[in-house]
């Protein structure tokens, strides 16, 4: 329809609301329609000639149309039938649904007036009940008289242990007290009602002695049961009639519950009793049994030796149970009771509470490594539990460890604090003994190589290695623990060794004459010795450890090593403060008038030097050789020293050349007593004799005007001598202008190096004395 026809027909009166007003998707349609036309128009007829094919495209819309109209037509119809059917139904069911409820209301109406017929049966009903009742308790009279008897003779027999026969006449009783109370309380289907409280007590008062009965039974079988191990050697048969009996019973509870299962609701009750469950019960009677043997433990009887005596019992007792029970006991059960199995998972819950209760004492450390051991390698040995007869059994059970992971640890480390304790104590008391050696009258012994020793390295050294050998026999872990522990307490001894040694030092500066410090420098020496061999041990301990071990300890990590630094350093410092103390009485005597006119002391200094080296021979390298070397550095420096306090100043070319000359003498006695030294290897790089000539050489010196050059050398060679040297040496010379000395300081304050690296200095701890002149001009220097 065109526009224009609806407009038209849209002003008659009575016409119905346009299409577009109700649908206004119409209308968009339309107009996308129409839009759609007009492109397609526009693109076909875009020239005149184009036209002469409108009738053809005429035809062929006419043509399409047509076919979406018969198509939209059949698809309506069939719509239109669909719904005519459903109709169709819906007035089907609702005819039937009329039918259905006038049916029941008409069957409704018929059980009410059944109702009322059915209370006129009531008393039938009641009467019928109690026929029945009589009728059961008139068939039951022959077995009610017969009850007290057969009581009587079950008793009789369960006395006399003749197990089966008792078990057999309980069953019959049990089965005829069943069978009366359900008869009084009717079969199903009939009223429904339970039985009375009375009849339930006349019953129970009457088979009163079935459930004690039951009770004896149950007595004897688990009697039988606990002594099963002794009667398996003797006679099993007891044993083998016992576990028959409980599997009656395990199999007449089944019976009983399966019955129950499917009946449902109308089921008998369950006897009186019932379930037993014997079959578990055996199972507990036996682990009881295990258990038995540890009750009777106590403390007091497995302290000290006594515990791995016991445990030695229980290695052995297990062991002959389970025989027993594989080789006898197994053959009198039944395959699925897998009794090997159970036996050993009692043996082992009940081995496991006890050495819970064992570990909970106050032990001592052979105690602990006793149930260590017991646990972690005896247990799981081919003497127990891995026996290639039980490692199958072993298998199918997880028994689990005999002591948690928790547990293990602490008692290592009640392990490791008990042999702590003994060791600080052994520890302490071999420290008292060296203390007392030292005051002995004598010289300490030597070993086989000539180093002097004393007790103490040894016993420490046996100690911790006896201590950390034992706990390797635990394990690797207790092992680590347990050297660490002797390091710290190495630690410990040797911090307080080093202070008896400075204790003895004191004591014997406080009186260096008394006898019984005779043999004061000897002990040192000793001492020394006692610590490289301590230090050989620790070294060893230390390898032993495993690498794993080194973050396994939160306390600061053990340094005996540098305990043993420090003492070995102070018992050297006060071998070197003997040879001071031996040598102080004649250095006064050095570089003096009458040293040089005499010769002096040094023949008798390097007596002492050379007894001195002689016991220093007795220390072990490498301590030897720093004492030797210390002892030839602390000699020159005390011969300079005592040149610095300048008790001779020349007066005379020749008393220089004489000061010289002796000089060097004294170098070459001094070298002669250190000869030995080279041949160890001992000798610095800058060797403290070699200034003793050089000094000589500066006071030789016959030109002054030479000494510059000369001082060039000397602080080139020795850069910690100070101008207050160089000057007490120009002093000593005796012949040195103001000029040659000005310029010969101002030399060495301008050309003063530093001190190399590794250099040792010889003039940095000599002190010069301070100057005896009274007054000093103010010149320009002293400004």
């Amino acid at each position: 329809m065109s526009a224009g026809e609806q407009k038209n027909g849209g002003d008659k009166p009575g016409d119905t609301v346009p299409a577009a007003e109700v649908w206004p998707e119409v209308e968009r349609a339309e107009r996308l329609a129409r839009g759609a036309a007009l492109k397609w128009a526009s693109g076909v007829f875009c020239r005149p000639e184009h036209l002469e094919r409108l009738s053809h495209y005429k035809k062929r819309e006419s043509q399409r149309t047509t076919s979406i109209h018969t198509r939209l037509k059949s698809m309506v119809q069939s719509y239109l039938e669909g719904v005519g059917w459903g109709l169709e139904q819906l007035q089907e069911a609702r005819s039937e649904l009329k039918e259905v409820s006038h049916a029941l209301r008409k069957a409704g109406l018929e059980s009410n007036q059944n109702a009322e017929g059915v209370k006129s049966l009531e008393r039938l009903r009641e009467v019928s009940v109690n026929h029945r009742q009589l009728l059961a308790a008139v068939s039951n009279l022959p077995r009610l008289y017969s009850v007290r008897g057969m009581v009587l003779e079950t008793e009789r027999l369960v006395e006399s242990r003749r197990l089966l026969e008792a078990h057999a006449l309980l069953m019959d009783l049990e089965q005829w007290q069943d069978d009366i109370l359900w008869q009084l309380h009717g079969a199903s289907g009939t009223t429904g009602s339970a039985l009375g409280s009375e009849d339930k007590e006349l019953v129970a008062k009457y088979f009163s002695g079935v459930g004690q009965l039951v009770d004896a039974l149950g007595k004897e079988l688990w009697a039988v049961v606990s002594s099963a191990l002794a009667l398996a050697r003797q006679n099993p048969t007891p044993f083998v009639s016992a576990v028959r009996i409980v599997e009656r019973e395990e199999a007449l509870d089944q019976a009983l519950q399966e019955e129950r299962g499917s009946t449902g609701g109308n089921s008998r009750p369950l006897p009186p009793g019932r379930p037993r469950c014997w079959r578990a019960c055996f199972f507990q009677v036996l682990e009881e049994a295990v258990s038995a043997r540890f009750r009777s433990v106590s403390y007091l009887h497995t302290r000290g030796p006594g515990l791995a005596g016991h445990l030695s019992a229980l290695q052995h007792a297990t062991m002959t149970d389970l025989a027993t029970v594989r080789h006898l006991l197994e053959h009198c059960v039944p395959p699925h009771y897998r009794l090997t199995g159970a036996y050993l998972r009692a043996s082992h819950r009940c081995l496991r509470a006890h050495l819970a209760q064992v570990s909970s004492w106050d032990l001592e450390s052979g105690e602990i490594f006793a149930v260590l051991n017991w646990v972690l390698h005896i247990y799981n040995s081919l003497d127990m539990m891995g026996h290639p007869e039980l490692v199958t059994e072993l298998e199918k059970e997880e028994l689990g460890p005999l002591i948690s992971t928790e547990g293990l640890e602490q008692l290592q480390g009640k392990y490791v604090q008990s042999v702590r304790k003994s060791v600080s104590e052994w520890m302490h008391k071999a420290l008292q003994v060296e203390l007392q050696d030292w005051q002995r009258d004598q010289e300490p012994d030597t070993d086989h190589e000539g180093f002097y020793h004393t007790s103490l390295p040894t016993i420490i050294t046996q100690m911790l290695e006896e201590n950390a050998r034992v706990a390797r026999m635990i394990g690797e872990s207790l092992r680590d623990q347990t050297i660490q522990m002797g390091l710290y307490e190495m630690e410990n001894l040797l911090n307080r060794f080093r202070e008896a040694l400075v204790e003895f030092g004191k004591e014997h500066r406080r009186d260096p004459s008394n006898n019984k410090n005779k043999f004061y420098l000897h002990y040192l020496l000793a001492s020394i010795c006692n610590c490289i061999i301590l230090k050989k041990s620790t070294e060893s301990l230390q390898q032993q450890q495993s690498s794993r071990s080194a973050g396994q300890f939160s306390r600061t990590p053990p340094n005996p090593l540098a305990a043993l630094d420090r003492a070995v350093r102070r018992a050297c410092r006060l071998v070197m403060d003997q040879l001071l103390l031996d040598l102080q009485p004649l250095l006064p005597g050095l570089v003096t008038r009458s040293w040089l006119v005499q010769g002096g002391p040094t023949p008798k200094l390097c007596h002492i030097l050379e007894h001195h080296l002689e016991l220093y021979g007795r220390v072990r390298p490498p301590c030897r050789q720093r004492l030797q070397e210390e002892a030839q550095w602390l000699m020159v420096v005390e011969y300079v020293r005592a040149l610095m306090q300048k008790r001779l100043v020349c007066r005379s070319a020749d008393e220089r050349r004489q000061l010289a000359q002796q000089m060097v003498q004294d170098e070459q006695l001094l070298r002669e007593v250190l000869h030995g030294l080279e041949g160890e290897g001992s000798v610095p790089e800058v060797n403290p004799l070699a200034i003793l000539p050089v000094l000589a050489e500066f006071i030789r010196l016959k030109d002054p005007s030479m000494l510059t050059l000369e001082v060039s050398g000397l602080a080139a060679k020795y850069p910690d001598i100070s101008e207050e040297h160089v000057s007490v040496l120009l002093d000593i010379r005796g012949d040195v202008s103001r000029d040659i000395r000005g310029a010969v300081l101002d030399l060495l304050e301008e050309s003063a190096p530093p001190l190399p690296a590794g250099y040792r200095p010889i003039f940095t701890d000599i002190l010069v004395p301070p100057s005896t002149m009274a007054f000093c001009l103010p010149t320009a220097k002293c400004a």
